[in-house]
């Protein structure tokens, strides 16, 4: 493909037909491939096709932005990207998209050359091939059946595959999750501070909030189950996995 975006399929879900279109034409004008939704509803009849990213509006008449987002990770096991546009911009508000599944926020108004960033920016962190040199190094660790293996108890991760098994059974991680996820377990009871994660997961990426550690930190440990108490926080410090 001539066009490094053309591969992208985005879906556009807005109430408003005049951001709708503002957004189709601009993601289009940049090379993506750009479909709209007016209502949460008719965007989940529409993801029953294949898309990379979702740019979701929060205030919408009947289904909310939040609560379809909710629907995605919790009820259909999707893990698409996404990223919330909304006028509501208050701290708060921001951390709540976050928690509900969010990639990244855009505040309305917002300039096109912003949202384009944004988009580049997540799809890139989301499908780009991780940089093996920057990734952490493997120390020796008696918990370590193999070098590309770690296990603790019913935990086991498979640092070549990038599968996770907990009792034998495979739970699904996003790509951000297993990167951290494989970040302690290659440095067990090694604290990490928000920054750190930052630094060797999302390395130079643009248009991260420190407070995106914290979210996916909590939904891989919701993903975990009982293993997920072994990711604990040192207050003043940060994350690590204690075992």
């Amino acid at each position: 493909m001539g066009n490094p975006s053309d591969k992208y399929r985005i879906l556009v879900v807005d109430d408003e037909e005049d951001i709708r279109d503002i957004l189709q034409y601009n993601l289009h004008q940049a090379g993506y491939i750009a479909h709209t939704a007016s209502s949460a509803e008719e965007a989940l009849f529409k993801l029953k096709d294949s898309y990379h990213l979702l740019l979701l509006d929060i205030m919408m008449d009947g289904i909310s932005g939040l609560k379809m987002a909710q629907l995605l990770r919790e009820d259909y096991n999707n893990d698409i990207p996404i990223i919330f546009i909304s006028a509501l911009d208050g701290e708060n508000d921001i951390i709540s998209g976050f928690s509900k599944g969010g990639d990244d926020y855009i505040p309305k108004p917002f300039s096109v050359k912003e949202m384009l960033a944004r988009v580049s920016a997540v799809l890139h962190r989301c499908y780009s091939s991780p940089d093996k040199e920057s990734q952490p190094q493997a120390q020796n660790d008696s918990r370590r059946e193999k070098e590309d293996i770690f296990t603790h108890k019913e935990l086991r991760i498979e640092f070549g595959t990038k599968r996770v098994f907990i009792g034998g059974g495979e739970i699904a991680l996003t790509k951000k999750e297993n990167e951290i996820l494989v970040l302690f377990a290659r440095n067990p009871n090694k604290i990490y501070s928000r920054d750190e994660i930052l630094q060797l997961v999302w390395k130079e990426e643009s248009y991260v909030l420190d407070r995106t550690v914290d979210v996916h930190i909590a939904r891989l440990r919701k993903k975990l189950g009982v293993c997920g108490e072994w990711i604990v926080n040192r207050s003043g410090y940060g994350y690590c996995l204690h075992i």
